[in-house]
């Protein structure tokens, strides 16, 4: 498939195009920061701009048959954009002939367990889940071929499998390597049964 990756130069946008590349995609990267791009693997293209930006988010997904965001703010107190960005693409993509996204959003905006820390977290990271929900209605409400991948706790650790994979709601969310979290999304983009729908990840069960 011919993927764009926006956010491709994060830590997990680069293990997602790596993935990609090993997996035989061709791929266009799309990021602000091109000089952070690895050497290798290398996209087969890279475009440079801020996904807020309608011609520059049409150069990247031009000719693609499905896009992924890894969409974050770059911290705790911003900017948050990402809901920004969604509707850019919830725009352009339809008009590029690019209808398949994978976006990934923040498990924690749905989560019901355990109790205390979540409280913790979202008075602390208030203003970048209000943006991730936002974000989350202007997907679901497109005519796009979505899937939203709601990621939990990321660990730079190497790959261990055993990821669970779940519409509803986890009782103890496991941490979620990066490597694993990219493996996934990569396989969500190319199964049907994750259309149109959003699935919550999480690490194996807990020992």
């Amino acid at each position: 498939m011919n993927v764009t990756v926006l956010g491709s130069t994060g830590r997990t946008g680069r293990l997602v195009l790596a993935e990609a590349v090993r997996r035989g995609h061709e791929v266009t990267a799309f990021t602000r920061r091109p000089e952070a791009l690895p050497v290798a693997p290398a996209p087969a293209a890279v475009v440079t701009g801020d996904g807020r930006d309608p011609e520059r988010v049409r150069k990247a997904v031009g000719g693609a048959d499905a896009v992924i965001a890894i969409l974050a703010a770059a911290g705790r107190k911003g900017p948050h954009h990402i809901a920004a960005v969604a509707r850019v693409l919830a725009d352009v993509m339809p008009e590029a002939g690019a209808r398949r996204l994978v976006v990934t959003s923040a498990y924690p905006i749905v989560a019901e367990q355990p109790r205390v820390p979540l409280a913790l977290l979202r008075r602390l990271f208030a203003d970048a889940y209000a943006d991730a929900a936002r974000m989350e209605e202007i997907v679901s409400a497109s005519g796009l071929d979505w899937t939203i991948v709601r990621l939990n706790r990321l660990t730079d650790r190497p790959a261990r499998g055993g990821v669970r994979i779940s519409r509803g709601l986890f009782d103890r969310p496991a941490p979620i390597t990066r490597a694993d979290a990219a493996a996934t999304l990569l396989d969500a983009l190319v199964d049907p049964a994750y259309a149109r729908t959003a699935v919550n990840l999480a690490g194996g069960v807990p020992r």
